[in-house]
């Protein structure tokens, strides 16, 4: 039976589709089974993320139609055999699907996987209430300006107001730089934390390396620069999601850079 995440903010732009992208990846890389649902429709970002435009056939409309079955529309992704995506359509808007036609398509999936994830749409309106009807837990994407942290506080309460409990709604701070939390000029994760009083999943950086990959199509996770800081910390996250306790402290700790041990490891694998 899988585990059901809807991935969510209050304000667009927080990185929620690039989050969702990698989270997947990194759990399919981990052997799980997971399938990526797209519920942004109109806009239909995750395929691109993915680098599974082309690929797409049907969308979640076609399901909600009856056109295909939701196992049918499927797109399995090229690297990772445990990877699958539903895809949004992009000629359709959000008042073609509602709460209880997106709750019938995860009940379809809901056997065949280890977890299902569905990337919202920002906002509050109706794509949002699409995308958290047939959700079991909630990621709620922010970054540590308090115009985003004042949104994510009430999708957060919107959650709750929907029947989420308190316990299954998870926080990921994304572009956190501690450079300038350290003069004070950005809010710390434990400001954050008390402000929104729900538990904190992961802290990604602030990182050129995941502007890179999604410009390429490719999960950072999955792509040249996999051993960045950003990627180490989906990594965090994935496992904190498999039920390891890992401390978020660590998403924090930088990983050795370039010099001399770089070069050292370098030359020694070759030489083996």
């Amino acid at each position: 039976m899988a585990n059901v995440f809807v991935v969510t903010s209050g304000k667009g732009g927080v990185g929620k589709t690039t989050i969702s992208a990698n989270i997947g990846c990194a759990l399919a890389t981990a052997g799980k089974k997971v399938c990526l649902i797209d519920a942004d429709i109109g806009l239909k970002n995750l395929d691109i993320a993915l680098g599974l435009e082309n690929r797409v056939v049907h969308t979640i409309l076609d399901v909600t139609n009856g056109k295909v079955g939701a196992q049918e529309a499927l797109v399995r992704h090229k690297q990772l055999k445990g990877l699958y995506l539903l895809a949004a359509s992009q000629i359709a808007t959000k008042e073609m699907i509602s709460p209880e036609d997106m709750k019938k398509v995860i009940n379809s999936l809901y056997k065949n996987f280890d977890y299902i994830i569905i990337d919202s749409p920002a906002g509050i309106e109706r794509g949002f209430r699409n995308a958290i009807a047939g959700a079991e837990k909630a990621i709620v994407v922010t970054t540590p300006e308090l115009p985003a942290i004042t949104d994510a506080d009430r999708v957060i309460g919107l959650l709750e107001n929907h029947g989420m409990d308190e316990s299954n709604i998870l926080l990921i701070i994304n572009r956190f730089k501690k450079n300038m939390v350290k003069k004070g000029d950005m809010l710390t994760q434990e400001d954050i934390k008390e402000n929104l009083a729900i538990d904190i999943l992961g802290i990604l950086p602030d990182s050129e390396a995941i502007i890179v990959a999604t410009n390429r199509g490719v999960p950072v996770i999955l792509g040249d620069d996999n051993h960045s800081a950003i990627a180490r910390v989906i990594e965090n996250i994935s496992s904190r999601l498999q039920g390891e306790d890992i401390p978020i402290d660590r998403d924090l700790i930088q990983p050795q850079s370039g010099g001399f041990v770089d070069f050292f490891k370098r030359i020694f694998k070759r030489e083996r």
